[in-house]
């Protein structure tokens, strides 16, 4: 029988991975779950690890939903998931609503993103930006309408700007390391939480200009143009290489899962986030993200083995030295 489990990563809110599984397998009522949702931006990878994951574990089906990192965490703090996938670390009302609903979880970084700055390909003249612009462009309060008002030598045409909705860690991440503080940005751009969507509409505007996750530039590198970024040391494109040496700054950040100490009481949750961990390293490069050093990912599942709770990031702003965290946290 061929294999019926699907591919691509597709706009649906939610990739039931086990639906057809369950279907090839002679019914669900059979199998245990396993629920994730949150950011689209790791989306792509926890999709990658599912799919694997069921090849092995037949009696296992996943969900993957993508609400975003904050849509997610809401969910997580509920108790309806077991795991949230993260573009940022969590915040501290999050923090202060896990302890109050006693939700303890463990914090796992699995890979890098570099945020990818886009327009549409037939745009000949933007060859870089700087922080600067891109902060002139997206603060509140933002005179920006044309390209002109940008560069001055640049056409006087109106920018049609896209970029993720509130809920998305994304979001958070960009305007405090471009605007200066998480969830300042104006409001009047496109907006969604569906990074296919920001794809969709910069591929067919000329005049577009928008931001995402790595990993949805790699897949869509034919139709969308990366503009490289000037951090203070001259433009750096999103790389592999630029993302994993911390060349390419401001926009380089490590991506998390975050797990139910509850539910990691259940076995297949358990083996879930093990064999997550294990093949992250290549699975990760697969879907374009940047894998962690082998260093890294040692002390990531010490992290796990011991099942050591709660944040590495309160009180740490900017950017900062993921090895360095991880072994302090452990102390």
């Amino acid at each position: 029988m061929e294999s019926c489990k699907p591919r691509g990563r597709g706009s649906v809110a939610v990739l039931l991975v086990a639906v057809c599984l369950a279907g090839c397998s002679g019914g669900r009522s059979q199998k245990t779950k396993v629920s994730i949702d949150g950011s689209s931006t790791l989306y792509p990878v926890s999709q990658a690890v599912a799919e694997e994951f069921q090849n092995t574990h037949q009696g296992v089906y996943v969900t993957v939903g993508i609400s975003g990192t904050g849509g997610g965490f809401k969910k997580f703090l509920a108790a309806e998931t077991d795991i949230n996938d993260a573009s940022r670390p969590i915040k501290q009302k999050e923090l202060q609503l896990a302890e109050e609903k006693g939700i303890q979880f463990l914090e796992l970084p699995v890979a890098y993103d570099g945020l990818t700055v886009v327009v549409h390909p037939k745009n000949d003249f933007v060859d870089h930006l700087t922080v600067e612009e891109l902060k002139k462009i997206w603060e509140p309060g933002s005179k920006v309408r044309t390209w002109k008002d940008v560069r001055p030598q640049w056409p006087d045409r109106e920018i049609k700007l896209y970029g993720p909705g509130t809920d998305s860690g994304t979001f958070d991440y960009f305007t405090e390391a471009i605007v200066g503080k998480a969830g300042q940005s104006r409001s009047d751009y496109q907006a969604s939480e569906d990074d296919n969507v920001l794809v969709t509409g910069v591929s067919s505007d000329v005049d577009a200009l928008g931001y995402f996750g790595f990993s949805y530039y790699v897949e869509n590198r034919d139709k969308l143009k990366a503009v490289p970024i000037d951090g203070g040391r001259g433009p750096v494109a999103p790389s592999l290489e630029t993302v994993k040496s911390g060349r390419y700054v401001p926009l380089s950040r490590p991506l998390f899962i975050y797990v139910s100490l509850r539910s990691l009481q259940r076995p297949e949750v358990q083996q879930f986030v093990q064999f997550y961990l294990e093949e992250c390293p290549v699975l990760a490069k697969e879907v374009g993200y940047i894998p962690l050093s082998e260093a890294i990912y040692q002390l990531v599942r010490q992290r796990f083995q011991r099942r050591i709770p709660g944040t590495m990031f309160q009180g740490v702003e900017g950017a900062v030295d993921l090895e360095k965290l991880l072994r302090e946290s452990m102390k």
